[in-house]
């Protein structure tokens, strides 16, 4: 068992950074491929970005590449967000989850624990 605590959302207006945090309890953090996740009103939750186990593998949402950045300390038991050059499309709830499959990747059915959410709003 896993259990996610996300921090870091707030207001922001567009152009600027945000860092999304996700702490984790439980055994064997590091075992994990851990993704983030968004959801916007009114959309389905949408891939954001994940990283392997070992932090070497990223892979990113085209809407997204070359703004964010994943990363992760397996020793803090913390995955990261770097979140720049923020867009108004960007306002959505942001999601935290971890996937005991190497190859969940994408696909949110795969991941087997997931966070409560923090909201992130950008003005424009």
């Amino acid at each position: 068992q896993v259990q996610l605590v996300e921090s870091g959302g707030g207001m922001v207006q567009a152009g600027g950074s945000l860092r999304l945090s996700c702490a984790a309890s439980g055994r064997s953090f590091s075992s994990y491929r851990m993704g983030w996740f968004r959801q916007a009103p009114g959309k389905e939750r949408e891939f954001v970005a994940t990283i392997s186990w070992s932090g070497v593998s990223t892979y990113y949402a085209d809407s997204v590449k070359g703004r964010f950045t994943i990363s992760r300390d397996n020793a803090k038991n913390t995955v990261y967000l770097q979140m720049n050059s923020l867009k108004a499309e960007d306002t959505a709830v942001y999601y935290c989850a971890a996937a005991l499959s190497s190859s969940a990747f994408t696909s949110r059915e795969l991941y087997n624990y997931w966070g409560q959410g923090t909201q992130v709003t950008v003005s424009s």
